[in-house]
């Protein structure tokens, strides 16, 4: 039976960390419901695309618009086996949505497998589901998941930190490393001609 995967998202959203993630687990049989608050299926949400040229921080530029597909408010957490919190701008907004929060606190309750990429971290420091969790993010979270009670790691960008049913990384260039542990804590095993990833 396919894994069922619930998606948070929002306007200017980052590109990859809603596209690449959607399409790769759709491309290993998942299925997978994007939501925004106050969205329904069919609707778009504006993406952005963070980029490191030169300045302090990253600049910011239109991306794409990506296309919802499920309506937030027939969202029902537990028909999910895993949550995929993507990054961007979204999450400093979607965050203040009480039904975000009641969807995020749920897989952390439950156990169940869940990913957050950049700043989806602070959908995670609101919920207060960071006790006692060692986790990564965009180094800018750092001191919001300290606050939050848990541990911020800091590693490579292309990296991911796995903490029990949880699994972060940095920001895009992470997507192999946070795929690869999101498909492992969903129970999903990929076989190729060269290797097995389990």
């Amino acid at each position: 039976m396919a894994k069922k995967i619930l998606m948070l998202a929002g306007d200017f959203v980052e590109d990859y960390e809603v596209m690449v993630p959607f399409q790769s687990l759709l491309s290993v049989g998942c299925e997978v419901d994007a939501v925004c608050p106050d969205k329904k299926s069919g609707d778009t949400v504006a993406t952005a695309i963070h980029d490191f040229v030169g300045f302090q921080t990253y600049a910011e530029l239109r991306g794409h618009n990506f296309q919802l597909n499920k309506t937030f408010s027939e969202v029902n957490p537990g028909d999910y086996d895993g949550l995929y919190v993507c990054g961007g701008r979204a999450p400093e907004y979607i965050r203040l949505n009480k039904k975000v929060i009641e969807i995020t606190r749920h897989f952390f309750d439950t156990g169940k497998p869940v990913a957050a990429i950049c700043h989806g971290i602070q959908i995670l420091t609101v919920a207060g589901v960071l006790q006692d969790r060692t986790l990564t993010a965009y180094p800018a979270i750092g001191p919001d998941i300290a606050l939050a009670g848990g541990t911020y790691k800091e590693v490579a960008v292309n990296e991911a930190v796995t903490d029990g049913n949880l699994t972060t990384s940095p920001a895009w260039p992470g997507h192999p490393a946070i795929l690869k542990e999101f498909y492992r804590l969903l129970g999903i095993n990929i076989k190729t001609a060269s290797a097995v990833i389990a």
